[in-house]
């Protein structure tokens, strides 16, 4: 097994036990504004996928990752299945050439790309793709633009997802089952956005165990980006003209 194909599986194993652990208080968000069956579609899910990932014999992170979608795509039920595994599935692609910051950005950029059509739904519709945006738009800034080394581009990912979750509580559904309930949604925290972020920690968790570093205290906001320069940027401040 490849370095990068074993963390995918010890992440996977880490999502895994983590949403068992999460099963119940899943149940509750979902029984607010749904069936009821998050928590127990995707603990049965993410177990199967497991154990899937684990018998493959020497597999890399692409390989990994498809095996892991199709079985969520089989074994989750409802539209969490294709959702979460079916858009995986086509993500895993982008990984054909292992983890880098670099194909992690891609990844996680198509990955968000398929949710979006699968579910045809974007942000402020109250569904996974609240706390789903603003983790990719971050990540994909924080190596892109920022430079971040690629922990603490995870941890502001992370951050931004836990905030998509708590904006997901006072807005109305506009997709989804909850959308029935009208403005009864308002005030409710939606599984799906929630899952996502249980995802999200396990990925950091498990890839800074990995790389043997600390988990960094930080933030979803940017550093702040110097002028070039902050000599003619001042010439200028001072040049221009007052408001009446």
């Amino acid at each position: 097994m490849t370095d990068d194909g074993a963390t995918v599986v010890a992440a996977v194993e880490a999502v895994a036990e983590r949403i068992e652990t999460e099963r119940d208080h899943l149940t509750q968000l979902d029984s607010a504004i749904g069936d009821a069956d998050h928590g127990g579609n995707m603990a049965r899910g993410w177990a199967e996928a497991a154990d899937a990932a684990r018998d493959l014999d020497d597999p890399d992170a692409e390989t990994v990752a498809k095996t892991v979608g199709k079985t969520l795509m089989a074994e989750v039920g409802g539209a969490s299945g294709p959702l979460f595994g079916g858009s995986l599935v086509f993500a895993a692609g982008e990984l054909d050439e292992g983890v880098t910051p670099e194909t992690a950005v891609t990844f996680a950029e198509t990955y968000l790309e398929k949710v979006e059509d699968r579910g045809d739904a974007r942000v402020g519709d109250q569904t996974m793709v609240d706390a789903l945006t603003p983790a990719v738009h971050t990540f994909k800034k924080s190596i892109e633009v920022d430079e971040l080394d690629p922990i603490e581009a995870l941890a502001k990912a992370v951050d931004a997802a836990e905030r998509g979750v708590a904006f997901t509580v006072p807005i109305r559904a506009r997709k989804g089952r909850a959308s029935y309930l009208g403005w009864r949604s308002v005030g409710h925290q939606d599984p799906g956005a929630t899952s996502t972020l249980i995802i999200l920690e396990e990925l950091l968790s498990v890839a800074a165990e990995r790389l043997d570093v600390e988990v960094p205290e930080t933030d979803a906001a940017s550093p702040t980006i110097p002028d070039d320069d902050p000599e003619e940027a001042s010439d200028d401040a001072a040049a221009a003209p007052e408001d009446d």
